[in-house]
């Protein structure tokens, strides 16, 4: 049973929070391989801290990627931020890359040979999540949070302003009213800014970020909007403090508005279930609710290491569905190969595109020519339409 009314809040954390720095670090080099290999195979994580950068993981792909190329990668990737502070430089940060090869026994379980098919690269539950509530079939709270910051991130990129620094988190909270978003209760902007800058100057840049991203009349009353409540951010990013691949995977995925299977994404090449077919459970719960089919809905995928056929496929339409789930259950398994070799091929996830990825969501993003965020295609509209 839906609730007549009640309060929901999602948040979102900037490019330059220092586990996005982490996280966007990974997938460069995710993007490195698969550029020079697509069939490459790359597990890595990224520690930062004050003006350090360390690197870890397994990898099997060419030659031409040395840990001179990782540490580029990193330095670029940090550069590309706007990070060019004393306690984090993109030019003298220390980076130490202690990346080596792959674990053979993964390779064997995971590698196509003779009749077995590629199998998963490990066990794992994976959920993806749409409901109609946003255009981008995105939860409201997380979908203004992700926009009010990279509208900021956009003014500083292209803007000689230098008040505020790369680093920035948002919370946004909402009131539903039988399942739908009505008006913003609060809102909460913290960023990163210059010595020089006043609480009220933070103010005065910060505020026209979430008027032009709420809708007309949800603003919330003055003493609901919560911008810099310490009072002071200076020392921002990995020099604040600690950051780590994967750290942030509900702001990855959706808000808290749906359930995670725990895997990060960032940092792993797409034979690894935990990114690829979480990015095929969200374009098909997508796809489902585009067509109309419900106006919320959840699906899982499990897998097993080493075994291409999901172990189970689950829809839940949270009881807003209006066709018989267990025949979409079905139906899903035959309009796309859910094997990692049939999401791959699907979804073109064999391309260096997922350093974009690593900040302002995975999700509810626009497909791209170069075949960036394919899961948001809307392509099996019609088909499942047919079905029914």
């Amino acid at each position: 049973m839906i609730r007549d009314s009640y309060l929901f809040t999602s948040e979102s954390v900037s490019e330059g929070h220092p586990d996005k720095v982490a996280d966007r670090i990974s997938d460069a080099i995710v993007d490195k391989f698969l550029e020079a290999d697509p069939v490459s195979r790359v597990a890595v994580e990224t520690l930062t801290t004050t003006n350090r950068v360390v690197l870890a993981g397994e990898v099997r792909g060419p030659e031409s990627i040395t840990k001179e190329v990782m540490e580029q990668a990193a330095r670029d990737a940090v550069r590309k931020i706007g990070y060019e502070q004393d306690g984090f430089h993109w030019k003298n940060m220390n980076v130490k890359v202690h990346v080596h090869g792959q674990s053979g026994d993964i390779a064997m379980g995971v590698d196509a040979s003779g009749n077995k098919d590629e199998g998963a690269g490990d066990q794992g539950i994976m959920f993806g999540y749409a409901t109609n509530e946003t255009q981008s079939l995105m939860p409201a709270t997380l979908d203004f949070s992700h926009k009010i910051l990279k509208s900021m991130a956009g003014e500083r990129h292209k803007s000689t302003m230098k008040e505020l620094g790369p680093d920035s988190k948002s919370q946004v909270t909402l009131e539903y009213i039988k399942g739908k978003p009505v008006r913003a209760t609060s809102v909460v902007v913290s960023t990163q800014h210059s010595p020089n800058t006043s609480q009220e100057r933070v103010r005065e840049i910060v505020l026209p970020h979430i008027e032009n991203i709420l809708p007309e009349g949800w603003m919330p009353s003055a003493d609901e909007l919560y911008i810099n409540p310490t009072g002071q951010f200076i020392i921002g990013g990995p020099d604040g403090d600690s950051g780590l691949t994967g750290r942030k995977i509900i702001v990855d995925t959706y808000g808290g508005a749906a359930q995670h299977g725990g895997g990060a994404f960032s940092g792993k090449d797409p034979t690894k279930v935990d990114r690829s077919a979480a990015y095929a459970t969200r374009y098909l719960a997508k796809n489902v609710v585009a067509a109309g089919l419900a106006d919320r809905c959840t699906i899982q995928l499990a897998y097993a290491i080493g075994v291409s056929k999901p172990l189970s496929l689950y829809v839940d339409f949270h009881q807003t569905g209006h066709v018989d789930p267990a025949k979409l259950e079905v139906i899903l398994s035959e309009v796309m190969d859910l094997s990692p070799r049939g999401i791959r091929e699907h979804l073109g996830l064999s391309r260096p595109i997922y350093e974009r990825t690593a900040a302002y969501g995975h999700f509810g993003r626009d497909p791209e020519e170069d075949g960036g965020f394919s899961w948001e295609k809307i392509d099996l509209v019609d088909v499942l339409k047919n079905e029914f």
